[in-house]
């Protein structure tokens, strides 16, 4: 392997671990002629994966032009660059499973908008932004309205209770809380409660 540093061909492997599950080895070099260290990566040559763009033209897939998109959108956000490298490796999973050579990269980028809106709003809303190429403020107004009332409906639905069903009664040593006591609920005959 070529050293970045000083271009010499003799190395020495420093330490080597698999990582991105066990798809790739990581070694670390130490050139022989300058002493500097660098990282390598060993992949499995996979079959190439074509990504057809909105003008119909395939490219070969690129991570790291997978990976720079979601970067700038979760740039000054909570979101760790571990996190970043976690959402890629997730939409690759999803990708290795895709069993054609050709996937359309409006596909992609929905895989991101799902796991962005999951981690943070902005950022998600920066990527969809630019992915969606909105041209008119309404458009992204809209956008944020739909993002606001999905975030409203989780939080009520995290705070709210289930309220008793009819025909059950709450019984005092339940605290008149709604929940129902150790005993189970109450039988309902045909006629009604007893």
């Amino acid at each position: 392997m070529r050293c970045p540093y000083c271009h010499h061909s003799d190395d020495r492997v420093v330490d080597s671990r698999t990582s991105r599950e066990g798809r790739a080895v990581r070694r670390r070099r130490e050139c022989i002629r300058c002493g500097r260290r660098f990282t390598t990566y060993e992949y499995i040559e996979e079959r190439p994966l074509q990504v057809v763009k909105r003008d119909g033209e395939p490219e070969p897939y690129d991570r790291r032009k997978l990976l720079r998109s979601i970067q700038v959108a979760c740039a000054k956000r909570p979101v760790s660059p571990a996190e970043i490298d976690t959402i890629v490796e997730d939409i690759e999973r999803a990708l290795d499973r895709h069993d054609e050579t050709e996937i359309a990269s409006h596909q992609i980028g929905e895989m991101v908008m799902q796991r962005l809106k999951s981690r943070d709003h902005i950022a998600y809303v920066r990527f969809a932004s630019v992915y969606r190429n909105f041209q008119d403020p309404e458009e992204f107004l809209t956008e944020l309205k739909d993002l606001s009332e999905r975030s409203a409906q989780t939080e009520l639905r995290r705070y709210q209770r289930e309220l008793p069903l009819p025909g059950t009664e709450e019984s005092p040593e339940s605290g008149g809380d709604g929940e129902a006591d150790a005993a189970g609920p109450a039988e309902v005959s045909a006629e009604g409660p007893e």
